[in-house]
């Protein structure tokens, strides 16, 4: 894609204290947020944790109960939709079928009374490599390009911030994976503040700077991708923002970088940089792909942490890697993802097996440990609901 002068610079976005109450629950509670301008910035959670809601408090759509808005460092609170400089991208493209696709873009220009709507719809349209279907109609469109339409149309109006609401959800899955990376590369060239809703943890860690995991109508833990994935602070996190096995363990002692756990009678160590916790009765975790599954018991290094013998529960081979379910006593089914670099599975259905980890990639979260069964009951609720939202 080339430069063009649709470029412009985004407006930072601040939520101080937002509060949004409907008939019987809380939808917001108590949202204190800063989008920095120019960035690219995602709401990502399970269906009703508030990351709708917050959108369009921010499009004028829905009055906030109490708190501010701030664009640019304007207050808009009390603003009607089409008095703030945002413009929104939704799963429905809303393009009106008797239009050509350039009618389209220009429609908003046109209303406004911009100087040359035609030639700044052209302009859109070559910034999502469309202007070639500028006389064509929605339906001789495909849904990726339909999509790409409505983006041209939201961004040729030059809005300071551009909301993205569920954008692709519409779309298959190969197609959907395309339009992230073109949707991160248009957002770049043209400099403005994206604010991306999803429920989607791939789409979400793929095109945002910045990702803001909410549940419950809060920001559970908010960072860069790769920091919230490999440093997850609660349970929510740890299983929403991928997969993660999760051991009810003590604490039993330790040295000035690292702790030591018990878990039944083995250890586990987590360095203390990466827990949240030093003390007491703590959860610790490590992700699938970090394990390394084994036929014969770990020879002791001060560097790993090892559990087993266990029992393989459930092969599944899946092209890049084969992924275990291994039954353990006093755990939840622990999952080992193992990539496959060799011809065949490491163990079969029923095989007893070792697990072992580098102890750095252990994290110990902040909440406060479950028993066992109620920490597994949990996380197989959380999982579900997890998947369900994910439509898996």
């Amino acid at each position: 894609m080339t430069e063009n002068s649709l470029a412009t610079s985004g407006a930072d976005l601040e939520l101080v204290g937002i509060q949004k109450r409907f008939p019987g629950f809380t939808a917001v509670e108590n949202l204190d947020l800063k989008i920095p301008a120019g960035s690219f910035f995602a709401l990502l959670g399970p269906s009703g944790c508030g990351k709708t809601t917050t959108l369009r408090l921010v499009a004028g759509l829905e009055d906030p109960t109490q708190g501010k808005i701030l664009i640019g460092g304007k207050d808009v609170s009390g603003l009607k939709p089409h008095k703030r400089q945002v413009n929104t991208v939704f799963q429905s493209y809303a393009l009106f079928p008797h239009m050509t696709i350039l009618e389209n873009v220009a429609f908003g220009l046109r209303r406004r009374k911009s100087a040359d709507p035609v030639g700044k719809a052209h302009e859109a349209l070559r910034l999502v490599e469309l202007d070639h279907v500028a006389d064509r109609k929605p339906a001789q469109l495909s849904g990726g390009q339909q999509q790409r339409v409505a983006l041209a149309r939201a961004v040729v109006n030059r809005p300071a911030l551009l909301l993205l609401d569920e954008p692709l959800g519409a779309l298959d899955l190969k197609l959907r994976r395309q339009m992230q990376q073109e949707l991160k590369q248009i957002q770049q060239e043209v400099g403005l503040t994206f604010l991306h809703v999803t429920h989607d943890q791939e789409e979400a860690m793929t095109m945002a700077d910045t990702v803001a995991v909410m549940n419950k109508g809060r920001i559970e833990q908010m960072g860069a991708p790769e920091e919230l994935y490999e440093l997850p602070r609660t349970v929510f996190v740890a299983n929403f923002l991928g997969q993660s096995n999760l051991f009810a363990v003590d604490v039993v002692g330790g040295s000035d970088q690292v702790l030591h756990t018990d878990l039944l009678g083995t250890r586990i160590s987590v360095p203390r940089s990466r827990s949240e916790r030093e003390s007491g009765s703590i959860t610790v975790g490590v992700r699938p792909e970090k394990m390394t599954l084994g036929t014969a018991p770990v020879e002791p290094d001060a560097g790993l942490n090892a559990i087993g013998p266990g029992r393989v529960t459930d092969v599944s081979f899946i092209g890049v890697s084969t992924q275990y379910t291994v039954e353990l006593p006093g755990s939840a089914p622990v999952q080992v993802f193992q990539q496959n670099l060799q011809a065949g599975p490491t163990a079969a259905l029923g095989d007893e097996v070792w697990l072992s980890w580098r102890v750095e990639h252990t994290f110990g979260l902040a909440d406060d440990r479950l028993e066992t069964g109620a920490l597994t009951a949990d996380l197989s609720t959380q999982a579900i609901a997890a998947h369900a939202a994910l439509g898996e």
